[in-house]
């Protein structure tokens, strides 16, 4: 098989969460460990820092990954779901996996893959434990695909765990409220690995402290201890900080390319993570290199789809949030950019609870439903009732591009179109 052959046999062979939802999920890890042990185990052969929360971990991970790039250590990183090239979910040092290795591991673990029968996320991580063993990387930055406990990424060897919040998403099979989720995504955390929380929630933080205890491990909460401080400066491409670490300046002025208010909190949990392994002589990376890894992470490791800017003439911008949390963090920085009238481009998944997206929504905006071309993806039509009842007003279109064309032609000069809703939706126009 060559490579489209490969792909085309790994998305129609195997369950695949992301294009079908709850038929794809497995609640146990048996088949992981059964699949890297047949594999040599490569997960032991990498230092690993394992990235979990609702919100946030895609952005920290890149984050993380970049600055020890800077560093020079050579540096794997595990994301998903891809936006446009499956490859997007294993990189070394900022580059994707090549076409002829991804050939040449289904082709080398097809029999395996007969015997065992794995999920596509299971199958997705034994191919980047072993690139990343095979590559010799130094650390590899693994992001969880959902929860924790049971995630495939789960079996690996963490130097640090991490969680950046909790929120409410896939609740289906995490849990019914945040204490549930809770403890879902705590699972990451392993006997005697120090653990890094983004932001101390207090419904939660007593959920993370007893299983810590448990664990005989430490606990740091990244804004107990840094503060980001911005510094309004006129620059398009970049946002500005003084950063504070324990009431004392850390970095002056240090630029981010990530333009969102929300990645204050990314941006502080992933200086924590740096912050406590270098406290443990696990890296030795000086605050210039981390302050120049942020600098470079979009360069580094080509994170998209976060308050990414996709055109001036009329401005136009996406992002991936697509949980109460995440579009409440989306409608947040809405308002603080500058318009006349908004053009939203809005589509969302089948599993996903309607009301808890739309209401949030503004109602001053005109909107522009569609359907993203997956199996998941709620038919536009639908999504405009329940818009409707929540009091937005718009069209349904027959597909995202279609849905965006309409937006940008009807947009004026000061005007702002915002896509987003669902990572599927911004993964078929960036």
């Amino acid at each position: 098989m060559d490579y489209k052959e490969t792909l085309n046999w790994l998305f129609s062979q195997l369950p695949m969460y992301q294009r079908i939802g709850k038929a794809a999920y497995k609640a146990d890890l048996d088949t992981t460990i059964q699949l890297l042990d047949k594999m040599g185990n490569p997960q032991n052969k990498f230092k690993a820092i394992h990235v979990a929360g609702t919100n946030g971990k895609g952005s920290v991970a890149h984050l993380l990954a970049s600055i020890l790039q800077e560093a020079g250590y050579k540096t794997g990183l595990y994301t998903s779901p891809h936006l446009k090239d499956f490859r997007e979910r294993i990189k070394v040092n900022g580059k994707m996996i090549p076409e002829d290795q991804v050939v040449s591991f289904v082709a080398g673990n097809k029999k395996l893959f007969e015997q065992l029968n794995p999920s596509f996320f299971e199958m997705t991580v034994a191919m980047a434990y072993n690139h990343f063993a095979e590559e010799q990387v130094d650390f590899a930055v693994l992001e969880t695909g959902m929860g924790g406990r049971l995630d495939s990424t789960n079996i690996c060897q963490p130097v640090v765990s991490v969680i950046t919040n909790i929120g409410h998403d896939h609740m289906q099979f995490l849990g019914t409220d945040l204490e549930d989720i809770a403890r879902e995504k705590a699972g990451i955390f392993k006997k005697n690995v120090p653990v890094v929380i983004g932001e101390k929630q207090a419904v939660v933080s007593e959920v993370f402290e007893e299983t810590v205890a448990t664990t005989g491990t430490s606990l740091v909460y990244a804004d107990e201890h840094f503060e980001l401080k911005p510094i309004h400066r006129r620059d398009k491409t970049h946002l500005f900080y003084d950063v504070w670490y324990d009431n004392k300046l850390y970095l002056e002025n240090m630029p981010s390319p990530l333009l969102a208010n929300y990645q204050r909190k990314n941006l502080a949990t992933a200086m924590q993570v740096i912050e406590l392994l270098n406290d443990r002589k696990t890296v030795n990376i000086s605050r210039k290199t981390i302050a120049e890894g942020i600098e470079e992470t979009i360069e580094n490791t080509n994170l998209s789809g976060r308050w990414q800017i996709l055109s001036h003439n009329p401005l136009t911008i996406c992002d991936t949030g697509h949980n109460p949390e995440g579009i409440q963090a989306v409608v947040e920085q809405i308002h603080e950019t500058r318009f006349d009238h908004l053009h939203f481009v809005f589509g969302m998944v089948q599993d996903k609870n309607p009301d808890s997206l739309l209401f949030q929504l503004p109602k001053d905006a005109t909107y522009y439903f569609c359907k993203a071309d997956i199996p998941r993806g709620m038919d536009a039509e639908e999504l405009k009732q329940y818009a409707f009842k929540a009091g937005l007003r718009g069209n349904a279109y027959s597909s995202v591009r279609e849905a965006l064309n309409v937006a940008v032609n009807n947009a004026g000069i000061n005007d702002l179109v915002f896509v987003g809703g669902s990572t599927f939706v911004v993964a078929e126009i960036i």
